[in-house]
């Protein structure tokens, strides 16, 4: 079975392409997500040949997210 997500962020999406360069599009035997910008969003397109290995990419890509979130959040209020 070959399964396709795709995670639109309308916020923020030059600071979001820098951070996911640095993981270089992470590829694996079952999954792999691609990103670009496209019409002022940041779009995560994830592929994956089962379910197991969908959810797994797409809790990596969350938490990535997730750590970039808190971390701006934590700036804005030292400002």
């Amino acid at each position: 079975m070959n399964l396709k997500a795709e995670i639109k962020v309308k916020d923020d999406q030059n600071h979001l392409k820098k951070l996911f360069e640095s993981e270089k599009g992470v590829k694996n035997e079952r999954a792999t997500y691609l990103t670009k910008t496209s019409n002022n969003e940041f779009i995560i397109s994830i592929k994956a040949k089962d379910a197991t290995a969908l959810r797994a990419m797409l809790n990596s890509v969350s938490k990535l997210i997730s750590v970039y979130e808190k971390t701006k959040n934590v700036i804005e209020n030292e400002n």
